[in-house]
């Protein structure tokens, strides 16, 4: 008898959910621009020595809204590579070690808070003794994501962080900065 009603109940549910089709409601408030932009990106170029303690401290710009939950990424401009429609980037993402000659190693890393990121040089090596390539006119790329998007997006490198964003129909906001 039980099962007799509660097939009873189901049949009904379908049977009372066909007719005609009502009339179309009244259209919607306007709504925002939407959020095509997730994300905030610039790049910053650091000089470090040992007057700045080897690190660069960049404020994100007045324009960008971070809050703690937002994940923040650095990218080392690691080298560029021809091609035939001009010079490509190849980004690294921090940390980013190199080792060196008896076992030395440097690294750039980073820390951030909802106002800024640090981005530092640090090894077991003298920093002082450190050359050019790994002290002068240094360029990173911060990428800002609101924590909701960052795990959908593969993150591993910038050039797999762009495909990701195109292919969800989303864009990166670039500023310019000064340092």
């Amino acid at each position: 008898m039980k099962k007799i009603l509660i097939l009873f109940t189901i049949a009904f549910a379908f049977i009372a959910c066909e007719g005609d089709r009502g009339p179309v409601g009244p259209p919607g408030p306007p709504g925002s621009g939407g959020d095509s932009e997730i994300g905030h990106v610039y790049d910053i170029e650091v000089n470090f020595n040992p007057q700045n303690n080897y690190s660069a401290v960049s404020e994100f710009p007045l324009s960008v809204e971070v809050f703690e939950t937002d994940v923040v990424l650095v990218y080392l401009l690691e080298s560029q590579i021809s091609d035939p429609t001009g010079p490509v980037d190849v980004w690294s993402p921090l940390p980013q070690t190199f080792y060196l000659d008896f076992g030395d190693q440097v690294s750039y890393n980073f820390n951030h808070t909802f106002f800024d990121v640090n981005i530092f040089l640090d090894g077991n090596v003298n920093l002082n003794a450190l050359g050019p390539e790994f002290t002068n006119n240094q360029i990173f790329r911060v990428v800002i994501l609101p924590a909701t998007e960052a795990n959908s997006l593969r993150t591993d490198t910038y050039q797999n962080l762009k495909e990701d964003m195109v292919q969800q129909d989303k864009s990166l906001e670039e500023h310019q900065l000064d340092l």
